[in-house]
This record gives C-alpha cells, sequence and structure tokens, in this order.
C-alpha cells in the first residue's frame, strides 16, 4: 500500500532505442497511482506525436448517466502527464514531471466508452522541450487533449507540462 509523503520508484528506463511496453507502462502506474485501477482503461496507443487511451465509461458514470466531469478532467489531465513522461523515456530520461496549468471545456456529453488523445499543442513542441531541457535541465510543453465519444468530441482540455530539473 501507497503510504502518503513516499515516492513510487520509477519504472527503469528502457534499453536505448527500445519502446515502452504499454502493458508493463500501465502496471506500473496503477501502482505509482491508485486511482489509474478505477479510470476505465482498456488500452493505450501511441505514435511519435499522439498518445490514446481508450476508456469504458461505467467508472466515470455520473448522477445523470453521462461521464462525470471530475473524472474526465483528472483522465485528460494524467494522460498529458504520461506523454510528457513516456516522451522523456523515450529519450532515456529519468525526470519528474508536473501539470503547471490546465484547463477544459466541456462540448458534449459522454454516452459511451471513449477515447482521449493527446499532443502536442504546436508541432514545435518536443523540439523546444528538447532543447530547453539540453540547456537549462527543465522545460515545458503545452498538449491539447481531446476527448471523443464515437465521431463526436464532447470534451478538449489544455495542459502545461513542467520537466522539472534533475535531482
Amino acid at each position: 500500500m501507497r503510504e502518503i509523503g513516499n515516492p513510487h520508484p520509477r519504472l527503469p528506463l528502457p534499453a536505448p532505442g527500445q519502446e515502452d511496453d504499454p502493458a508493463v507502462f500501465l502496471a506500473w502506474l496503477r501502482e505509482a497511482i491508485p486511482m489509474v485501477e478505477h479510470l476505465g482503461i482498456q488500452r493505450m496507443v501511441r505514435d511519435d506525436l499522439t498518445l490514446a487511451w481508450e476508456l469504458a465509461l461505467p467508472p466515470s458514470l455520473n448522477d445523470k448517466g453521462t461521464g462525470f466531469g471530475g473524472s474526465l478532467t483528472a483522465q485528460t489531465t494524467l494522460l498529458g502527464w504520461c506523454w510528457v513522461t513516456l516522451w522523456l523515456r523515450r529519450h532515456s530520461l529519468a525526470r519528474d514531471v508536473v501539470v503547471a496549468e490546465a484547463s477544459q471545456r466541456f462540448l458534449a456529453p459522454v454516452t459511451d466508452d471513449y477515447r482521449i488523445t493527446c499532443f502536442p499543442e504546436h508541432d514545435t513542441g518536443p523540439v523546444e522541450l528538447a532543447d530547453s531541457l539540453a540547456a537549462r535541465g527543465r522545460g515545458r510543453i503545452a498538449l491539447i487533449q481531446q476527448l471523443w465519444c464515437g465521431d463526436t468530441l464532447c470534451l478538449e482540455a489544455h495542459g502545461d507540462y513542467a520537466v522539472l530539473a534533475a535531482d
């Protein structure tokens, strides 16, 4: 059981040239952040610039039988954190990531299982983050998260994530 004030051990970095196994990363995430077990994440997919989760709606139901805004907000924020963490791991960097700022716009009710995608707000974001880390040892990146229920965009979120300096 996790104890307050004690950081969870980091997942070892993948071997150079190898990617994180999504199942291994999600298993670690469930241990590191206990609420993840209850989010309904069914699958994680990623490519060079996009990270996506497919999620079941039942764990996030509200009293109206649709998606609970607080749960959906937590999921978008966490997906952004995962995007930055996995980007760092891909670049063989073990660093702490924190959300510096986040906002959401709710556009339509979530009425079924859904997917959330996350990608940089600007195409140059990852290069600028890499340059900042190399020059100053820390950096920030702006990400967009979109929650889709079928073909309907239900929520759009924006987050600024900070990569802290090495210990």
